[in-house]
């Protein structure tokens, strides 16, 4: 039904998902502040925001924002402010706010909703959507919409495949780092001037 070279599509969106991003930055820091179920959580929104971009790509929203000045920047500054807040939080978070103890826990939702709202609202992620999904549906496809949309969908799927082991392995070492808090407050202050930097650098992207 789908005339779509599956073999470098794979091959090329698990090298680009294994690839650090703020994405991954975030799994890794829920992971370790929250444990196993916190790094999934974000995990799973990260996917979700994917197919939420997935849509769009499907419906030319990524051509839109190509085209339109206003959109990209307007999205573009959502996207950077958030990465801002998330990273500024790690931080110049309070000592005994580091370990992820119950004092400031967070839900599953909360996480969840952080990966989602982090992903969908980085707007050369769509872009790039739009013009990464296309290069893998054979011109002779007698569906290239539906197809695009299948593509999106199973990279959203491959991403949760990478991430949620990456949570796992982060959330097992997280004990031992709680019992080595200069270590950890070393991994927070990294990953949130991490998301800063990201935040920055989205912040002054350019549409390609």
């Amino acid at each position: 039904m789908f005339e779509v070279s599956w073999l470098l599509f794979v091959a090329a969106s698990l090298v680009l998902i294994a690839t650090p991003g703020q994405d991954m930055v975030l799994v890794l820091s829920r992971s370790i502040a929250q444990g196993a179920v916190g790094g999934i959580a974000t995990a799973l929104g990260v996917s979700v925001g994917l197919i939420g971009h997935t849509t769009l790509a499907t419906l030319g929203i990524g051509a839109l924002l190509r085209a339109s000045e206003f959109l990209f920047e307007t999205l573009k500054l959502i996207g950077a402010g958030y990465l801002f807040y998330l990273g500024a939080r790690m931080l110049f978070a309070k000592e005994h706010g580091l370990s992820g103890s119950a004092a400031a826990p967070q839900t599953f939702w909360r996480l969840f909703l952080n990966g989602a709202i982090s992903n969908i609202s980085n707007p050369k992620i769509a872009i790039f959507y739009f013009a990464f999904l296309p290069q893998f549906v054979r011109p002779a496809s007698a569906h290239p919409t539906l197809a695009i949309l299948v593509l999106g969908l199973v990279f959203s799927l491959l991403t949760f495949s990478v991430k949620a082991p990456v949570a796992l392995f982060s959330a097992a070492l997280s004990g031992w780092l709680r019992s080595r808090p200069g270590v950890l407050k070393y991994l927070h202050r990294t990953s949130g001037a991490v998301l800063i930097a990201l935040g920055a650098r989205l912040a002054i992207a350019k549409r390609c």
